[in-house]
């Protein structure tokens, strides 16, 4: 097998593994890699018909891309809507995603077991982009205006954007609530809190978060 061969190989090979991919953003950028190695291939060989094939592949993963990063740091893009801790709908959403919940947050059971250490109340979150689920956000309320994530999920299509940043920097969920301080949850693996402002205390990270205006009286 000489070099050339060998790239065609490659190229295909990489073709195949960015179907293989679950998070889109991966997938489009693989996808074009592939393409680009084998329009140098099939121009070698020379295959016209293959050549032209694949500019156009790689002229709509370019397009796709291009829109997919262009609204990554969209504030049109995604939305948070509140949902009641008992919805079925966030139960069913739970159960679905449960086995790749279970990667990257191994403690986390719901419904919850146990009361909260400080007792307080309970809010779920779906993160959406239009009308598909992107992730899930479940907190409870602390001592001294602490909110404490027990639970934050993006689905595997969407990991590779940051729909994170809309609900603790963006959106307002915790300081209208009157929450001063976000915790990130116990245990989570490959965290990503850093990128969003937290710092690190301990094994935790923590998000302080600006203290509403106070308005003099009228």
């Amino acid at each position: 097998m000489n070099w050339l061969e060998l790239l065609g190989w490659v190229g295909s090979a990489v073709l195949v593994w960015s179907l293989l991919q679950t998070r889109v953003l991966r997938l489009r950028a693989l996808n074009l890699i592939g393409c680009l190695i084998l329009i140098g291939y099939n121009a070698a060989i020379p295959v016209w018909p293959m050549v032209g094939l694949n500019v156009v592949l790689a002229v709509i993963n370019l397009w796709h891309l291009r829109g997919m990063l262009a609204t990554r740091h969209d504030e049109a893009t995604y939305q948070v809507v509140e949902v009641g801790v008992g919805d079925e709908f966030l139960a069913h959403t739970l159960r679905v995603h449960a086995a790749d919940i279970a990667r990257f947050n191994p403690g986390f059971r719901w419904p919850p077991a146990e009361p909260t250490a400080g007792g307080g109340d309970r809010s779920a979150f779906l993160v959406l982009r239009a009308d598909e689920v992107v992730g899930v956000v479940l907190a409870h309320a602390e001592a001294r205006g602490v909110a404490q994530i027990d639970l934050d999920y993006v689905t595997q299509r969407f990991r590779d954007f940051t729909p994170g940043e809309f609900v603790y920097r963006r959106s307002r969920l915790f300081t209208d609530r009157g929450f001063r301080r976000v915790v990130s949850p116990p245990g989570m693996v490959a965290p990503y809190y850093h990128r969003l402002g937290f710092h690190r205390e301990g094994d935790a990270y923590v998000l302080d978060l600006p203290h509403p205006p106070v308005t003099a009286p009228a």
